[in-house]
């Protein structure tokens, strides 16, 4: 009964436990763009230009996610940042931010697919890409379809399996520029002996391949939005939150550096993995087939991810008004079956595979949604530096905050900018600068369309008691006290008889 009353209403279960928001905010964001993009970042950007990169998107994601963390713990909902950007910036700059985002994770389910397909050719290169592509999204979506546990359990695991791989390559990479494994110690040659010396292509390459670091940081994000469905999300929001620093300097800026002293620029591709690649000079007996089975997990881990997160967006813009109605319907599962099925066409994108070359089609996605990426952390930049002045004249103190964001309003302000100079930098790039073209203006075209909805009247500052009810919870005590839980969520107790 419970079940019918909460599909009826159009509500999402908070059944994701701590373990899962940790090893999400862990392992969301380790796939292709760290197994398989890291690549091309060595080629165009050389060894020096791959390390600065990506360092430089780091310092913007470490302060972007401190920012979501506080906002998400003191409002989480299934919209995250873009319900924020509606409610602290305006709802047409939410609006487009928010279909900017299912656009960009939709994208990504086609990146994974395609890179799932790419993975395969290692053990069957007769079969044709698309084959696998069909396969792979099937098996996703029917993950998705059972529940938010079904996602959670599923991506703990396929997460748990990342982070061992990262690790073991991390102790490999190590004992190869030492010499403890293969004999010969590699050192730092890479970076003072390469042709070209650490900047091959120039200083202006490092700025313009910066898209593919974006793309590899993608999903650091996913914490904010599983915060709609997580259990006790003041408590564990900020648990998963704190492990980012931590992933960001081990799992991206160490294994990056790995590759950049061991795999020589001349040869960065997306054709195989550097992580494969290192692992064979390694000489370790059957390594290379165990990381691609371990490349083939993430990039599916990935895909999954991106289904979950562009289904819980479009739901919550359809209980906004932003997307019609029937994308907020869910299952008795709480599961947002419309929403699903809306993403997983968008899947269809892999299937430029069977027109076009598998990695050509791959580097096209990965720009794509490395630039819709950066209008989403803008957003979240903008918001949060808002969102505290919101906070303070809602009669609140900053002491109040369960998580506070360091740095602030430093951080924010650093994130925005960088976020600004690395969108800009994507025009100087040859792969980038076509989805440059259509991806800035397409974004500006959206924004200005949800300004005309908002002038209309349509597009409203959403209520925060009616984001509170997006999803079944047990409200805080804080919550209760200042009157922010609907009476439908938490319905007032009947005078008890004495």
């Amino acid at each position: 009964m419970e079940n019918q009353k909460q599909a009826q209403s159009g509500q999402l279960k908070r059944t994701l436990k701590g373990r899962h928001l940790t090893m999400i905010a862990i392992g969301g964001s380790i796939g292709t763009g760290l197994f398989l993009a890291t690549g091309y970042t060595v080629n165009r950007g050389g060894p020096g230009g791959t390390i600065l990169a990506y360092s430089i998107v780091a310092v913007m994601v470490y302060f972007l996610i401190m920012s979501l963390g506080e906002m998400a713990t003191w409002l989480p909902c299934s919209g995250s940042f873009q319900t924020y950007c509606s409610k602290f910036i305006s709802p047409a700059y939410g609006f487009a931010v928010g279909w900017n985002y299912w656009f960009n994770w939709a994208v990504v389910i086609g990146i994974e697919i395609v890179a799932s397909a790419l993975v395969m050719k290692y053990w069957f290169p007769g079969v044709p890409a698309w084959i696998w592509s069909l396969l792979f999204i099937a098996i996703i979506l029917s993950i998705n379809l059972l529940s938010a546990r079904a996602y959670g359990e599923t991506e703990y695991w396929f997460a748990s399996i990342k982070v061992t791989a990262v690790i073991a390559f991390l102790i490999t990479g190590v004992g190869m520029m030492t010499g403890a494994i293969g004999g010969h110690a590699v050192g730092f040659t890479n970076f003072t002996q390469s042709v070209g010396g650490p900047f091959p292509n120039g200083i202006l390459a490092v700025f313009a391949v910066t898209f593919t670091a974006v793309f590899c940081f993608l999903g650091t994000e996913l914490v904010g939005i599983a915060a709609g469905e997580g259990e006790n999300p003041e408590e564990t929001i900020p648990k998963a939150i704190k492990t980012v620093f931590i992933r960001i300097v081990l799992f991206y800026l160490g294994a990056t550096f790995i590759v950049a002293a061991l795999v020589p620029w001349q040869e960065g591709s997306v054709a195989i993995s550097p992580f494969v690649m290192i692992f064979e000079k390694a000489g370790i007996p059957f390594a290379a087939g165990v990381m691609n089975f371990v490349v083939l997990t993430s990039t599916l881990s990935c895909a999954n991810s991106g289904l979950y997160a562009s289904s819980r967006m479009v739901f919550a813009m359809a209980k906004e008004g932003k997307a019609p109605k029937i994308f907020a319907r869910v299952s008795k599962q709480g599961v947002p079956v419309p929403a699903l099925l809306l993403t997983s066409l968008m899947g269809g994108g892999a299937f430029l595979s069977r027109f076009m070359s598998p990695d050509k089609v791959y580097l096209i996605l990965v720009s794509a949604s490395g630039l819709a990426t950066l209008f989403s952390w803008l957003g979240i930049a903008i918001s949060h530096y808002k969102f505290r002045k919101w906070f303070v004249a809602q009669g609140h103190k900053i002491s109040e905050l369960k998580f506070k964001a360091p740095f602030y309003p430093i951080g924010p302000w650093v994130a925005g900018i960088l976020c600004i100079v690395v969108i800009i930098a994507q025009f100087f790039d040859p792969t980038a600068r076509l989805t440059a073209w259509t991806g800035v203006p397409l974004f500006l075209l959206v924004w200005g369309y949800g300004k005309y909805k908002q002038n209309k009247g349509e597009l409203t500052v959403p209520d925060e008691m009616e984001l509170r009810a997006q999803s079944c919870e047990v409200p805080s005590k804080s919550h209760i006290r200042d009157n922010l839980v609907p009476d439908f969520i938490h319905p007032p107790v009947a005078d008890e008889k004495l």
